[in-house]
């Protein structure tokens, strides 16, 4: 296919996926929405238009997306037009200018307001690079160079250094796999991951490594609630050896309440990141903070010429403004709380052995087979975009996740669930795809 004269309205997804990789290495930007972690040769790769929880491929396909829904960054769903025409009216005005934007001081407020303990706020525009901001911060303040985590926190050198010791430290920590190739082999030693509620295992790094510790970096919650006073331990733990606890908010963050989950825990941090769905799709990121701790931003370089557009806070302002109005967090609880009975109650139907996972906002199910289980999730992928869904084992609920998109969600899924039902009789789950077996996760990058 010649790609240079290509009429970009007819290339089909997988045509245009093949052809990216020649081009962009891994193939897509994100690794998230790697077509091989969903349906290899058939996932439908690219988008011509999305609005709410709909999604147009390249081939003119209308798919509800049930799925990830751009890995959770869209809780008011796609397109959403108060935060789309805020964001019109901010590019109308001059998106950039020699000066400032009076959006990112009225976002500060808001954020500070939201959460009373905190007293400054620094602005990114990704969740990774506004962790990697925060744990320069943390060394700044502390003039200490190791940080102890917990759970995954993007792709930056100072979480991957983890894995220069051994390549299975972040095992256990959301994303299996991550490689620390050109990770500078000086910083081995500098990232000590501990698991959540598991409070013994930071107690046994503080002991080897308390005076050292600039920060203790974690997701507040995530997949499970904290258990036997986890938080109210870490936050004494912090305090006594003098380290920065920085909470990742990026992707809990304004899904359970309108804040960050610490909020509804009752636990402050030092620091706070929130990325990700603070703005609707658009890139934002903010870090907030103690003004004490905040204040080492201003003697460590920290400086970026896209931090300073106008897109970024207007869109997190609406975005913001909007979840307050609708009572979104209210929501996307209800209905993530009847995809897992759902999940349940078809699992039961058919008799499939299914375990589900996590939170009502952020939710997810396994399908419990040993050797088959990839390929069953793979057909069940299959089947479901053959019904006109996007749809995996995971799901990320929205403001445009109504009842009626749920109920034809759910009845799609009752028929993929006894096609996977009749898989697991015969054992002929990889016989049915047609084509390979999906990925997992970050094991392969090419």
């Amino acid at each position: 296919m010649d790609y240079t004269k290509v009429d970009w309205e007819r290339t089909t997804g997988a045509q245009l996926y093949r052809h990216a990789k020649t081009k962009i290495p891994g193939g897509t930007q994100l690794l998230s929405k790697r077509p091989e972690r969903f349906l290899p040769k058939l996932w439908p790769s690219y988008y011509s238009r999305a609005k709410g929880c709909e999604v147009w491929d390249l081939d003119g396909r209308r798919l509800i997306d049930v799925s990830i829904h751009s890995v959770g960054n869209s809780l008011l769903g796609f397109a959403d037009d108060d935060v789309n025409a805020a964001v019109k009216e901010a590019i109308d005005k001059g998106s950039m200018s020699s000066l400032n934007s009076p959006a990112e001081v009225e976002l500060a407020d808001l954020l500070c307001q939201l959460h009373p303990w905190a007293d400054s706020v620094r602005y990114a525009r990704a969740g990774g690079e506004s962790m990697s901001i925060a744990v320069r911060i943390a060394r700044a303040f502390t003039g200490r160079d190791k940080i102890a985590f917990c759970g995954y926190h993007g792709w930056s050198d100072w979480y991957l250094a983890a894995n220069l010791a051994s390549d299975r430290a972040l095992d256990g920590h959301l994303m299996p796999g991550l490689q620390p190739r050109g990770v500078p082999r000086g910083l081995q030693g500098t990232a000590l991951p501990f698991r959540y509620n598991q409070i013994n295992e930071l107690e046994e790094l503080v002991a080897q490594h308390g005076s050292d510790l600039a920060a203790i970096v974690m997701e507040p919650m995530r997949r499970d609630w904290p258990e036997n006073n986890f938080l109210e331990r870490i936050r004494k733990i912090a305090d006594s050896i003098g380290a920065v606890l920085v909470f990742d908010e990026v992707s809990a963050g304004w899904r359970f309440c309108l804040g960050g989950i610490h909020l509804k825990l009752g636990m402050d941090p030092d620091i706070a990141v929130f990325s990700k769905s603070i703005s609707n799709g658009y890139p934002m990121a903010a870090i907030i903070g103690r003004r004490e701790v905040m204040s080492a931003a201003e003697v460590s370089f920290i400086s970026s010429t896209t931090w300073t557009d106008a897109i970024g806070p207007t869109a997190a302002l609406a975005t913001l403004k909007k979840m307050k109005k609708i009572g979104l967090s209210a929501h996307i609880d209800r209905i993530g709380g009847k995809v897992q009975g759902g999940w349940r109650m078809l699992a039961k139907k058919h008799d499939l052995a299914l375990g589900v996972h996590g939170q009502h906002p952020m939710c997810s199910f396994s399908l419990d087979y040993e050797t088959q289980t990839k390929a069953l999730g793979t057909l069940l992928t299959q089947h479901m975009l053959n019904q006109g869904f996007l749809a995996t084992e995971s799901f990320c609920a929205s403001y445009a996740h109504t009842d009626e998109v749920l109920d034809q969600y759910l009845n799609a899924l009752d028929s993929a669930f006894a096609e996977l039902a009749k898989a697991i009789d015969k054992g002929d789950a990889e016989n049915r795809l047609q084509g390979p077996v999906a990925e997992s996760g970050f094991s392969r990058l090419t």
